[in-house]
């Protein structure tokens, strides 16, 4: 019998211009899942801990996306056996549900013998979002299995890509402790936008993406402006828009809110000067009354990874 330990990275989904189309991995924080194949068939999450979360199969991210993957191998007489750490606090909007799903079919994927390709596992993990979030969503999963920056061009079909991760680019981010739902943030969205917010949105997308493969930091931090759905969620988060300036003012390339909040993020040219933006929020947020986290990555390149040892 195997078991394995996999660690499973948090996300920044939409990267301010690419809402539902872009997002990337950072090394820390991560959550942990120790997995094994049983004899009894079926999904058993024995253990959780750092989260109240369900361990019902229907209740539960993970169980879901795992379910999805069982359903596809097609071999009614397979049982795992599982246990949860949870350091990606639920709703912090830097993919706790997305950790957990994707975590878990990478997994299931390696004690089964690597039946399926990433891009099945991503399907796969996108079930499970369907839960957290009420979309089947792949800006999170995608990065979390894949690594560094990607690009999802298409959902149907499933077409995803990945781009270019500027080695000197890091990552700020502050997280208040309250949690905001994926699902009750969508709701909040416009059904439909303007042609005068949908044509710079698609040129900040664009040049984005170009400013990663050319290393431009200037166009990156040009690039980074959302005219669509940052305007909408910011009254969501405390303090948004000091922290946004401030930030910047400070050498910050520029940010947003990573994913749908509360988390805040902010890239930057280094690691010193990601520190230093860190210190900006951590300044912002000591005057508050509100309790917060703060992480300091560089980006992820190799995405979940899992370490085997014997039982």
């Amino acid at each position: 019998m195997k078991k394995i330990k996999i660690i499973a990275p948090a996300t920044i989904a939409n990267i301010v211009c690419g809402f539902d189309v872009l997002g990337l991995a950072v090394n820390i924080p991560n959550d942990e899942i120790i997995m094994k194949k049983s004899d009894d068939p079926g999904i058993r999450i024995n253990k959780i801990y750092g989260a109240k979360l369900s361990k019902k199969i229907k209740k539960n991210v993970i169980s879901l996306a795992l379910q999805a993957l069982l359903k596809k191998y097609k071999k009614s007489n397979i049982g795992f056996e599982i246990e949860i750490y949870k350091n990606i606090q639920p709703g912090s909007g830097i993919g706790s549900s997305a950790a957990s799903a994707a975590g878990i079919v990478v997994g299931a994927n390696y004690l089964l013998g690597n039946p399926f390709n990433k891009i099945d596992l991503i399907k796969f993990a996108m079930e499970g979002e369907r839960l957290a979030g009420g979309v089947p969503h792949a800006d999170n999963v995608a990065p979390a299995i894949m690594g560094g920056i990607t690009l999802i061009r298409s959902y149907k079909p499933l077409d995803i890509i990945s781009l270019r991760s500027p080695e000197n680019i890091w990552v700020s981010i502050i997280h208040p402790q309250i949690e905001i739902k994926t699902s009750d943030a969508r709701e909040l969205l416009k059904q439909q936008i303007l042609m005068t917010e949908a044509i710079p949105q698609l040129g900040n997308l664009a040049a984005l993406i170009a400013g990663l493969y050319k290393k431009d930091s200037n166009l990156i931090s040009r690039s980074l402006n959302d005219v669509i759905v940052e305007p909408i969620r910011a009254i969501l988060i405390p303090a948004f828009n000091e922290l946004k300036i401030k930030c910047k003012s400070r050498g910050a390339l520029g940010g947003g809110i990573s994913g749908s909040g509360p988390s805040v993020f902010m890239l930057s040219k280094g690691k010193n000067k990601a520190e230093l933006v860190s210190n900006v929020m951590e300044n912002i947020y000591s005057k508050l009354e509100l309790k917060y986290k703060i992480y300091t990555s560089s980006i992820k390149q190799t995405g979940i990874v899992y370490y085997e040892f014997k039982i």
